[in-house]
């Protein structure tokens, strides 16, 4: 960890911001132009000691999503902690009563990652269905092969195939935009969403529907008590056996056990992970699950929205070191 030298400033930003981990080199030149006293952590993510001394004194703190932040965390910050900063629009390493509590203003960066995580969530449909990863590793693998009418056929999602959307927030309407230009039927649940209603083309449907109907399921909804393992293996077996399962939001929302069950006996066609119950562990049998894409947490890793999300977190914490309100409130 290093500490910066306090640069002059006029400035009403006042207070010093501790940054858990290294930001794209934009969003770390927009730090250091506020002018304050900066406590910068490196790359990798802090260990628990590390970020207790980090926040210690700090007015505001960027952080991620590999910081879990508690009532113990707060208590080391101490009371002069005004805002938290999380580079992510998922909150869930936050506990937010303990935040209420100490009176700590939580702020995401919601919005401008939508378009980002709805490509990669967009590009897993691609990879898993028309089984690309699985045909380059068959190339590096110096195997012999030859072009045959039945060699690595996959789904064609351009014929009609019916994508189910669960979580039909920015994101999962990103998705939808994106599934409609390769003329596919999308159908969607949310929880302000009627089932029955239309929406851009979009059908609403009960999740029991949606399931069942899909030829593809891509998740979309927070990590919350309620949608812990809402892909469980009722779930799973509730799919068609031709279906695939996209993950790019959170991994706790996936039963990742029931899961390579489920590619092991066929009960799904094939998945993709972006995000994982362990993080950053990945359970090994992961690794020789059949017809499953894995991707480490990239969803949003444009190099243009990765800049956005540094910058929008810097200015959240900015705003409310100024006395101004947050510009993107959890809450």
């Amino acid at each position: 960890m290093t500490t910066s030298p306090t640069p002059t400033s006029a400035r009403t930003v006042t207070g010093m911001i501790y940054v858990s981990r290294l930001l794209t080199d934009r969003a770390m030149d927009h730090l250091h132009s506020l002018g304050v006293p900066l406590r910068i952590g490196v790359e990798a993510p802090p260990s628990r000691a590390e970020l207790e001394a980090g926040i210690a004194g700090a007015s505001a703190a960027v952080i991620t999503l590999t910081e879990r932040v508690d009532a113990q965390l707060l208590a080391a910050a101490g009371p002069q902690l005004k805002v938290i900063a999380n580079v992510a629009v998922g909150f869930d390493n936050i506990d937010l009563a303990a935040t209420d509590a100490a009176g700590v203003i939580v702020t995401n960066t919601p919005g401008v990652l939508d378009r980002a995580s709805a490509d990669h969530a967009f590009a897993l449909i691609l990879d898993s269905t028309r089984r690309i990863s699985e045909g380059d590793r068959l190339i590096r693998s110096k195997q012999p092969w030859v072009w045959g009418p039945r060699m690595l056929v996959g789904l064609d999602i351009s014929a009609g195939a019916t994508l189910g959307i669960l979580g039909y927030g920015r994101i999962g309407q990103a998705v939808a935009r994106r599934a409609q230009a390769f003329d596919m039927r999308v159908i969607a649940s949310g929880r302000s969403r009627t089932p029955g209603s239309v929406e851009n083309g979009v059908t609403f449907v009960d999740n029991a529907t949606l399931l069942a109907d899909s030829d593809i399921v891509t998740v979309h909804t927070p990590l919350t008590p309620e949608t812990r393992h809402l892909i469980d293996a009722a779930a799973l077996a509730a799919m068609k056996p031709t279906a695939y399962l996209i993950n790019t939001a959170r991994g706790g929302v996936v039963d990742e056990a029931a899961l390579i069950e489920a590619l092991h006996t066929g009960q799904i066609r094939g998945a993709a992970l972006d995000v994982f119950e362990g993080e950053p562990q990945v359970n090994p049998a992961l690794l020789d699950a059949p017809g499953l894409v894995l991707t480490p947490h990239t969803a949003s890793a444009g190099e243009a929205t990765r800049d956005t999300m540094g910058i929008l977190a810097v200015d959240n914490a900015a705003a409310v070191l100024a006395g101004d309100p947050p510009l993107t409130p959890v809450r």
